[in-house]
């Protein structure tokens, strides 16, 4: 199983790409989706979609698992990730990939961080994980992508249901799903040439 992690966010969005090889969790890969921060929202939220989909195309995973809500103080700063957010599962949900959802402290607590250690922790928990050198991830973002990655895998390992909505392959579709397939041909971005 090979799955890809998303830490949303609207101005740097991580992902990280875990699979489990036998019974050994393998890093495959990761990245830090920037967009300006002086951008639209509309613009940045259509560059992290077109920047995601080719994630997925690329690496080919057979789940997607994504970062839940948590509360916020500002309700702004709670909507644009908001935001972010659906742009994540939009990407997913028009490759047909399974979407999980899990809260942050689930995520910390299953690479062995607890609720009140910071980023800092997750990534040093990460990097034991999948055996990598401390400058392999440049932000935290992506440690905390591969973080969501490593939970959904642990999720299935201990016999734990996976928290969240899923819409696989071979599921019916919903509206939303078919919706998307509708609209992805006007929202390709034109080949330069």
């Amino acid at each position: 199983m090979r799955v890809l992690g998303v830490d949303p966010g609207s101005r740097f969005m991580g992902y990280g790409v875990v699979e489990d090889r036998r019974g050994k969790l393998v890093h495959v890969g990761h990245g830090v989706i920037k967009v300006p921060e002086s951008a639209p929202l509309a613009d940045r939220l259509r560059d992290l979609h077109f920047a995601l989909s080719e994630a997925i195309a690329r690496y080919k995973p057979t789940a997607v698992a994504v970062e839940g809500v948590f509360t916020f103080r500002n309700a702004r700063s709670a909507l644009v990730l908001g935001h972010a957010r659906g742009v994540a599962l939009l990407a997913a949900a028009q490759a047909g990939l399974a979407v999980h959802e899990y809260p942050p402290a689930r995520v910390k607590k299953s690479v062995g961080a607890g609720g009140a250690d910071g980023k800092d922790a997750v990534a040093r928990m990460v990097r034991t994980f999948l055996d990598l050198d401390a400058s392999t991830l440049e932000r935290a973002d992506a440690s905390d992508a591969l973080a969501v990655a490593l939970c959904h895998l642990n999720q299935g390992r201990a016999g734990i249901p996976s928290a969240g909505p899923s819409a696989g392959r071979g599921k019916r579709k919903g509206a939303a799903s078919l919706l998307a397939e509708r609209l992805a041909p006007a929202y390709k971005r034109p080949e330069t040439r």
